[in-house]
This record gives C-alpha cells, sequence and structure tokens, in this order.
C-alpha cells in the first residue's frame, strides 16, 4: 500500500505502539504510576552526612544533540607524575523512583528506553527521566560518583564510589565536541562560557585515549558499523542519517567502560552480587577464521580477542570505507550481550569484545533497569544495609532484561524497517550491491551497501554466507510489516 508523504509519522507512530504490545511491552504508562508522578513535584533532596558536595567541580555532559536524559556527567583532575584522576557523576534514579513503586513496576516490565523513528517509549516518565532525574545544565542533583586515578599508561591505579551532590556546568553534544578536538570547528559555545572547562576537556580526551590503547593492547574489538536513524522532513521521511563513531563519543564510552568495571570489583570485593553484561566466546569462531582467510589473514583456531583486533585494525586502515561492513559481520558472527548474576564467590564469564572480565552496566539508570538495580545495591553497600534483591530475584531479574532487551531491540529494528520500506516502496526493480548480514535456517539478511538498508534475501540465497558480498535486486516492500525482500542476482562487482 502506497501513502501520502505526510502520513509517514503517524504511521511509524501507529506501527511502533502495535510492536510493543506483539512483544509484550508496555507502550504506556498505568494509571497508578501516573498516581505517583504527580506526588513527585522536585529532584531529591540533597542532604546527609555522606552526600559529599561537588557542585564546583567542571562537570558537563556530551550526549546526543537531541538527548533530555541525562544520565552522567564528567570531568577529570591532572595528578604528578602524568596520572589523572576522572570522575563519572551518575544521575541517583534510586532516590524518586523506589523499590515495588508503580513507576518502577513499569521499568522493571520493559526494562529499557524504546527508541523508535514513530516514538520514544521511555523506561521512565519524562518528567523523571529528562527532569527531576537527569543531570540537567545548571541544576544541583543528587548522583553516584565512580572516581579513577589513571596513570600515564593507561591503567587503573586506584578507584572510590561515593555519593555526592552535583551541578552539570555544560551541556555538549558529541558532533560539535568532535568537531572541536578532531581540528575541525571551535570550542562549543556552551563550553566555552565556562571558565577552565576548554583545558578539562582536553585532559578527559587525553586520559580517554591512553584508557583505550590499553584495552586494545589487550584485545579490545575496534568496531565500526552503520547505525541509521530515520529524517524528516515535518511528518514525511526524506532520508536515512548514519550515525558515526566521533572522537567525543569515543571518550564517553572509555569513561564509561572504566566506570562499569570499577563498580562491578567494588561490588565483588564488598560479598555483594551484581548483574553482569557479558557477552561469551563467539558462537562462530571457525566462520570468523574463515571471513578473515578471505581477506588474506589467519587467526588461531581457538578463540583469540587479541589475533581478532589486530586483524580488524589492519582491515581498518586498509579499507576504512568497507571497514563498518566488516565490522558488522563479526558483530553477528560473536553473538549477542546478555545479562547473567553473579553472587559472591561465583566467577561470570566475562565480555569478549570489550577483552574485560569484570563488567557491569551501572552509568545509565534513566534508561535501563540493570543500571537501576546497580544502583540500588551500590547503595546498600555503601550504606552497609540490607540488600534490596534476594539471589534468587537477581537471578530471574537478569534472564527477565536479557529477555526484554531482546524484544526491544525488535521493536527498534521493526519500526526501523517500516522507515526503510517507506523510502525504498517506489523503487522496486533496482539493483544494489550489498553484504550478507545473517545466514541461518530462518532466513538470509542482507545490508545495502549504497544506502543502510538490510532486507531479506528471499531467491539465490544458497551458499551465501555472512560476510559475502553479492548483487541484489529488490523485489517487494510492506511497510505495515516492515518486510524488504531481495533476491541475489549475482555477486557484488565492487
Amino acid at each position: 500500500m502506497k501513502m501520502d508523504d505526510g502520513q509517514h509519522r503517524s504511521i511509524l507512530q501507529r506501527i511502533a505502539h502495535r510492536a510493543m504490545l506483539q512483544r509484550g511491552l508496555l507502550p504506556d504508562f498505568s494509571a497508578e504510576a501516573l498516581v505517583e508522578l504527580g506526588r513527585i513535584q522536585a529532584p531529591a533532596a540533597i542532604n546527609g552526612e555522606q552526600v559529599h558536595d561537588l557542585r564546583g567541580l567542571l562537570w558537563a555532559s556530551i550526549d546526543n544533540d537531541d538527548s533530555r536524559d541525562l544520565d552522567q556527567l564528567t570531568a577529570a583532575e591532572a595528578m604528578p607524575g602524568g596520572k589523572v584522576k576522572i570522575l563519572v557523576a551518575v544521575a541517583d534514579v534510586d532516590a524518586l523512583v523506589y523499590n515495588g513503586s508503580a513507576i518502577d513496576e513499569h521499568a522493571r516490565h520493559n526494562t529499557t528506553s524504546v527508541y523508535t523513528a514513530g516514538r520514544i517509549f521511555p523506561m521512565l516518565p519524562e518528567k523523571l527521566s529528562t527532569d527531576l532525574t537527569s543531570l540537567n545544565f545548571n541544576e544541583d542533583r543528587l548522583a553516584i560518583v565512580v572516581e579513577m586515578v589513571i596513570s600515564a599508561d593507561g591503567s587503573l591505579m586506584d578507584s572510590d564510589i561515593y555519593r555526592a551532590s552535583v551541578r552539570n556546568h555544560a551541556k555538549l553534544a558529541y558532533n560539535s565536541v568532535a568537531a572541536w578536538l578532531e581540528g575541525n570547528g571551535s570550542l562549543p559555545a556552551a563550553a566555552a562560557a565556562v571558565k577552565g572547562l576548554e583545558e578539562n576537556l582536553r585532559l578527559q580526551d587525553k586520559a580517554a585515549q591512553v584508557m583505550k590503547n590499553l584495552r586494545h593492547m589487550h584485545g579490545a574489538l575496534s568496531f565500526e558499523t552503520v547505525e541509521a536513524r530515520p529524517v524528516f522532513d515535518g511528518d514525511e521521511i526524506r532520508d536515512l542519517e548514519v550515525e558515526k563513531r566521533n572522537w567525543a563519543k569515543d571518550i564517553i564510552e572509555d569513561f564509561m567502560i572504566g566506570a562499569n568495571g570499577v563498580t562491578a570489583r567494588y561490588l565483588s570485593s564488598r560479598k555483594i552480587p551484581s548483574i553482569r553484561r557479558v557477552v561469551r566466546t563467539p558462537k562462530r569462531w571457525e566462520r570468523i577464521v574463515g571471513l578473515a582467510e578471505e581477506y588474506g589473514s589467519k587467526l588461531p583456531n581457538a578463540p583469540d580477542s587479541k589475533a581478532l583486533e589486530e586483524f580488524l585494525t589492519r582491515e581498518k586502515a586498509v579499507d576504512p570505507v568497507g571497514f563498518p561492513d566488516l565490522s558488522l559481520a563479526v558483530i553477528k558472527l560473536m553473538g549477542a550481550g546478555e545479562y547473567i548474576a553473579e553472587l559472591p564467590g561465583d566467577t561470570a564469564p566475562g565480555h569478549f569484545g570489550l577483552a574485560v572480565r569484570d563488567y557491569t552496566h551501572s552509568t545509565a539508570p534513566n534508561r535501563r533497569y540493570p543500571d537501576l538495580i546497580t544502583q540500588r545495591l551500590l547503595k546498600s553497600a555503601m550504606a552497609e544495609s540490607s540488600l534490596p534483591y534476594s539471589n534468587n530475584e537477581l537471578d530471574a531479574l537478569a534472564k527477565h532484561c536479557t529477555k526484554e532487551e531482546d524484544a526491544a531491540n525488535k521493536v527498534e529494528r521493526q519500526v526501523r524497517k517500516s522507515a526503510a520500506a517507506m523510502l525504498l516502496e517506489h523503487r522496486i526493480g533496482e539493483q544494489f550491491d550489498a553484504i550478507v548480514t545473517g545466514a541461518a535456517e530462518k532466513g538470509t539478511w542482507a545490508r545495502l551497501l549504497t544506502i543502510p538498508i538490510e532486507g531479506r534475501v528471499v531467491h539465490g540465497f544458497e551458499g551465501i554466507d555472512v560476510g559475502n558480498r553479492i548483487r541484489v535486486e529488490l523485489i517487494h516492500t510492506d511497510v505495515e510489516l516492515g518486510f524488504i525482500d531481495f533476491k541475489k542476482i549475482g555477486l557484488s562487482i565492487h
């Protein structure tokens, strides 16, 4: 069915709402949650002897241009001997969202905010996540601060976690900060307005780079995928815009990886259970080995993250344009991450892709429920009070969060595919170069190289596997179902 262009946004909103229900997710907050929300009129009060006053530090947020749910702030302090103290402040969401409340029950059910082209389905009501529990510009807020002392070689020398009051002095965006750091733009006005922030950001960048270099020496993988989101002109979808990695995103990523590791070890050292984020040994390593051979590289027969990282680094240098396609193929072959409960005395698997063993999710409690669980565990550890969850409850929650995160990803993917089908429905019969992104009994998928759109190969898929480059013809689209169907007509000519 063809539709008028002006209908695009409303159609995607309807598709997104339906997809949420189909996947067992709640698109709307309950009446009980809204009544609770009506009683919350102010941010959590800042008081107590154990809350440090750090509002004077040069805190700033760096996030997407349109982000309104600000979960973390960062700051840095130079120390003798080339060391740098990195501070990450994470919004104290638990101070307003009580365990077992109606608002918490909604968050526990969905476990994550769901971001679709039609509509955002926030895990917490926006009155909280974008205001009262968000680390907003020029507002005093309660936070959990993770402090890390980083040596000149990027290693962690010391760490601590404590409660603090903080104040965001500059709301910054990835793209403008990255353009400045990379020498392609001026210092963003919001940063220039704060005395000392330019030097502080430079210091953060320096620390992040040595942290990243050390992780990659230990085998952390350098991925670069093509993330695309629809661009609207009014209510009409006009294009798909590719979101690329940049220098500023890397700073935040490296600090969050560091903070998540510190958090996991903090809980473990106090014999407190935790929910870990793990990526097990790749399920299809033999295919990753075969893929590397196609690029003229030899990988060991047993999974080896360091050898894989060396291969990825070489290929990025040789073919930076085609590298996202190789990245995507390897990611698909590695398998998905999952949440598991680590009880005192247990040893959870590590995170293969990050080359770290101790890893939890803790830095986005406005948007992810595992982070809110972790925050409650942290606060009970700091206060030496009784735990908010039993071991059995944590185990069940970890499984539930993995399942619902998968459901949320499927909702987002389905709406992306409906948006892509809208863009392609006038192009039936056209031919494209593509890379195979999935090959299993349930079907074979390929992503176009010229437009970041994935579809199913319904004819001619025999004998092709993840990473193969093929030539396809678009034969069918269905906006309602998000179907995009191709037939293979040969190997890619490039």
